[in-house]
Formats: structure tokens, sequence, C-alpha cells
């Protein structure tokens, strides 16, 4: 019975000890396991079906063996009853016989007759004895039988009453385990929910500060408080004029409508683009993980622009705009230099939002195969895994303030990389390097 519903208890087993991180990363077996352990659960329901079936039938059989029983007990009744009238009759015979041959030997007829008719009755007798023994021995079989019957009969009472309540047991398990895990992933979409609110709530705070800690290091000008009307969340100065920068997050969990925000709000910073000695290009600081929901990242507005970036781009570009500060008016700029700016901005701000597209890919493909360890190893060699995992370490350069990190020590590094990979046989020739540069991250993307 065990080995016939193997999946249904190892099921019940994994589900008293599933982990938290198997419950998110195993769910998928789990799920399937539970599909095999319900085909299991019905097994069993057929299985009771069938045995409520079979002892009906046997109360049935037990029914007509007990009617035969009774008709076996008649016929015993009637055949002793047969043989006592015989018996007596016979014992009448004698004594007429006796009576005859004592009164009148001339009956010899007589006698010979009553003598054969005696024959006969003891014949009759003879074979009414061998009926009655062997219905003797009939009843004594239908009694046998009808025991064995009522046996078994009990005894699969039983195993039907037990197996109705396992499955009961059974099916208010899965009932409460089932309710149990909607509880919780519901608890946990919420606690996700109020995650993502309360760190898109706390992103003004944050652009703020970076935008500060920007300007103390660049020493870059910030203007606590703007000498003209409406109070825009961010204000630096440089070669004076205000720079504005509102940061801007969505006021809830659904995307969708965060696009048609933020176009509306390149109309509403218009307020501040009017006013003297302000830059005409206003930036709008979003989220980094709202970067995917934003299909435009510039709005010409006419006498005005509004450029839609992330905190990662916010050093490199108020380093660019700071720039402009080795002219003594804006004006002199040539037409070339205007295009050269304008396409550095450009290009720190594509470079940003691919930097964050590829982290976000291979963070999920990361965990994708930290997902498949997990499942697809055998135990032994992922404990194995584990050990050597809490051992590894891993401590990327730490970054002091005050300290600029040199190109040309980068470039450095890169060589000696570069230098120790060729040293190793692992470096491609120049021609396949450049095909596969040209090759997509992944497919319908397009290339790093």
């Amino acid at each position: 019975m065990d080995a016939q519903f193997e999946r249904l208890n190892l099921f019940f087993d994994r589900i008293k000890n599933v982990s938290f991180w198997q419950r998110i990363f195993s769910w998928r077996q789990m799920r399937s396991l539970s599909y095999e352990a319900y085909e299991e659960f019905r097994t069993l329901v057929a299985f009771a079906d069938q045995a409520a079936k079979e002892i009906n039938q046997l109360k049935e059989a037990t029914t007509v063996l007990e009617s035969d029983g009774e008709h076996f007990k008649s016929d015993k009744m009637k055949l002793e009853n047969s043989f006592e009238s015989l018996q007596r009759k016979l014992d009448t015979n004698e004594k007429e016989l006796s009576s005859l041959k004592a009164s009148d030997a001339s009956k010899g007829e007589t006698i010979r007759m009553s003598e054969r008719k005696i024959n006969d009755q003891q014949r009759e007798l003879t074979s009414l004895r061998e009926k009655l023994e062997q219905f003797t021995k009939d009843l004594s079989q239908v009694r046998q039988e009808n025991a064995i019957f009522e046996k078994t009969k009990d005894d699969r009472r039983t195993q039907y009453e037990t197996s109705a309540a396992t499955l009961t047991v059974i099916r208010e398990q899965i009932q409460n385990d089932r309710k149990m895990e909607q509880e919780q992933r519901a608890r946990q979409k919420i606690e996700r929910l109020e995650s993502m609110k309360e760190m898109w709530a706390k992103h003004q705070e944050k652009v703020k500060n970076v935008i500060k800690m920007i300007c103390e290091r660049h020493t870059i000008e910030y203007v606590e408080k703007v000498p003209f009307k409406g109070s825009p969340d961010n204000s630096i100065k440089i070669c004076d004029e205000f720079v504005v920068f509102d940061a801007k997050s969505p006021s809830s969990d659904d995307l969708k409508n965060f696009p048609s925000y933020i176009k509306t709000q390149t109309d509403s910073v218009k307020k501040y683009a009017k006013e003297e000695n302000v830059r005409r290009d206003i930036f709008l600081v979003i989220p980094s993980n709202t970067v995917d929901a934003i299909e435009q990242f510039s709005y010409n507005m006419g006498d005005y622009n509004v450029y839609v970036v992330t905190l990662d781009v916010l050093e490199p570009l108020m380093l660019t705009l700071k720039k402009i500060e080795a002219y003594e008016f804006v004006e002199q700029l040539t037409p070339e230099e205007r295009e050269n700016v304008c396409r550095i901005i450009g290009k720190f701000a594509h470079m940003a939002k691919r930097r964050i597209q590829i982290d976000q890919f291979f963070a999920w493909e990361l965990l994708d195969v930290l997902t498949k360890c997990k499942a697809d190893l055998p135990r032994e060699i992922l404990e194995k895994v584990i050990e050597f995992e809490k051992s590894e370490k891993l401590n990327p350069p730490q970054e002091r303030r005050a300290k600029q990190i040199p190109i040309a020590e980068l470039e450095s590094d890169t060589e000696k990389i570069r230098k120790e990979a060729q040293a190793k046989a692992v470096i491609f020739p120049l021609s396949l390097q450049k095909d596969l540069n040209k090759l997509p991250l992944y497919e319908g993307e397009e290339a790093v």
C-alpha cells in the first residue's frame, strides 16, 4: 500500500520539510510532484470505491448462502421426518410379519410379499440415510463458507473504514496546505509591493543626497533655495545658470501609467524654464528599476528640452555640464562644440541605460543557474558546492572619498589582464573577437 502511493507520501514529506528557498526556486518540482500525488490520490479514491462495491457483492452472496442454508435445514427436517415415518412403518410391518408367521403358516405368499416390501423399504431407508448424510455434509460446508465470508466481510469493512479515514485526513491536509500556500504568496506579494513603494517614496531624498555628494566631490554649487518662483527638488548652479533636477517616481506598483505621468511632468516644468538664468535643459531623475517602462528619454518642448535620466547618469552628466565653465560665456561655444557636448551627454545616457539592462539580464541568468544547481545537482555534490561557496570571499576594490579613479590605471589593469590571458592561450584571434563583438546579447536585443 505504501509503495503504491509513494508519490503521495513523498509529496507530504516535501511539504512538511520544505524551506523558504525551496518554495521560491524549486516550486516547479513541488507543483509537478503535487500533480503526481493527486493522481495517486485519485487512484486511492477509486480503490476505496472498488472495495465498497466488493463489500456489497459479498453481502449479496452471503444473503444467498444464508437462504440456501435455510433451505438445506428445511430439507433435512423433512428427511428426518420421512426417516422416522418409514422407521415406524418398518416396525409396524415387522410386528405384522411376526403376527402372521405366528398365527397362520399358510399365509407364506403374504409373508414373502411382506418381506419384499420390507426389503424395498429398507433399501429406501438406506437411500434416505445416504441423502441425509450428503445434506449434512453440504450444510456443514455451507456453514464454513458462510463463516469465511463473514470474516472477510469484517476485514473489508475495517479496511474500507481505514481507507475512508485516511482519505479524509489527506484531503483536509491538502486543503490546509493550499490555503497556507495561497496566504504566503499573497503576503510575499504585499511585502514586495510595500518594499517597492517605500523605495520609491525615498527616491526624492536619495536623489537629493546623491546630487549633494557629487557637488561636494567636484566643487559644484548646490542651491538650497532658488531665487525664482517655484521650488524644484534639486538645483545646481553652473556658469551662473541654474540647472534643475526634479525627482520623479511612480505612485503605485502599476508602471503602465508611469510614461504618461513623465510626459505630463515635461509640461509642468515649463514654469522653471521660463525663469531668468535657468538653463533650458531640465532633467527628470527616475528610479533605475523603472527604466524598462519608459519609452522616450528626451523631449523637445520648443523653448526648452526635458531629459529623463537615472541616478547612475548624474555624476558624468554634472561633470559634462561643469565643463561649460571653461568658457567665459556660453554663447562663445561653436556649433561643433555644442554638438560634442550633446553627443557626450547622449552617450553617457545610453551607456547608463545599457549597463542597467545588461546587469538585469545577467542577474536573471545567474538566478536561473543557481536555481538549476539546487534542483539538478546530486545531493552530495550540492553539499560540497555549498561548502566551497561558504569558503569563498569576493573583495572588490574599495572606493575612497576625494580620490579619483585614473583612466591610465584602468587601462594599465586592462592591459595586464589581456597579457595574462594571452600567456594562458585563451585569447581569441583578432578576427574572431570582432565577430564576437557583433553578436547580440540575446535574441531580439541590440549588440553589446
